[in-house]
């Protein structure tokens, strides 16, 4: 059994391919006008940033762009579009979102689909969220998402999903814990060879569901204060159905 990042790397994008980067942007602009209160944001930190496409996003739009993420096949990937694009100031770092080291201070850092909920236990939680204070300057923005405890219930659950593209599939088996707050999900990975021929992978992934006041709470331990939770992209409120809150924090000057 191997690392479902790993597994899915070199189709991660070709299976995702319903997530509107651009849009999302959007929205992560806004929050910069809204809720920053520096100067123009400039430096951001895309942590967990996958295979790049919200670094690459961004970086179009004229953002000076660090991507991190735990997997180096991710990061190879990453590295190669933006090769592609003839990008070649985009600095990548291999490391753990609870444990990584940057040259300076940026002024936001965004986590985009569900890294936070990648972190298992408070413990793990919390030193992301110090690094990330650290590492902000002060007054920026930490923008991230989170699957709500809602969606692990409903949409998770005990629940198998089958997702395809051309030459490949990917058979999804949910397994959510007797609380209901932790669920894995255990992946097998197909893949078309040229000569026709299929390869199998398969990998674990582990997701922990949050209540927004331990969010909040957790934050708050580390310097930082929540400003905004919505529902979607129009920041709308969320209520009980909401399956992904999208949450922006801003560093305080908290002695932590």
């Amino acid at each position: 059994m191997l690392d479902g990042y790993n597994i899915l790397a070199p189709v991660y994008d070709r299976l995702n391919d319903t997530v509107d980067y651009s849009l999302w942007a959007d929205f992560i602009e806004a929050c910069f006008e809204k809720y920053s209160t520096q100067r123009k944001i400039k430096s951001v930190l895309d942590l967990g940033c996958g295979t790049g496409s919200m670094t690459l996003e961004l970086r179009r739009r004229g953002y000076d762009m660090t991507g991190l993420d735990i997997s180096e096949e991710m990061l190879s990937v990453a590295d190669s579009r933006m090769r592609d694009e003839g990008i070649n100031d985009v600095l990548f770092v291999l490391g753990n979102m609870c444990a990584f080291e940057l040259y300076g201070t940026v002024d936001a850092i965004i986590c985009c689909l569900d890294g936070i909920n990648h972190l298992t236990s408070r413990d793990e939680l919390l030193s992301c969220f110090s690094l990330i204070a650290n590492y902000l300057e002060d007054g920026g923005l930490f923008i991230f998402d989170l699957n709500t405890p809602y969606k692990f219930k409903t949409v998770y659950s005990d629940r198998d999903y089958i997702l395809e593209d051309d030459g490949i599939m990917c058979c999804w088996r949910n397994r959510l814990s007797k609380k209901g707050d932790r669920v894995d999900f255990y992946l097998t990975v197909f893949e078309e060879q040229e000569d026709g021929s299929w390869t199998r992978n398969d990998g674990v992934e582990r997701e922990r569901a949050y209540g927004l006041r331990a969010i909040q709470n957790a934050l708050s331990e580390c310097g930082l204060e929540q400003v905004n939770v919505s529902a979607d992209y129009n920041f709308t409120s969320p209520d009980k159905t909401t399956e992904r809150w999208y949450i922006t924090a801003r560093k305080t000057n908290k002695n932590i």
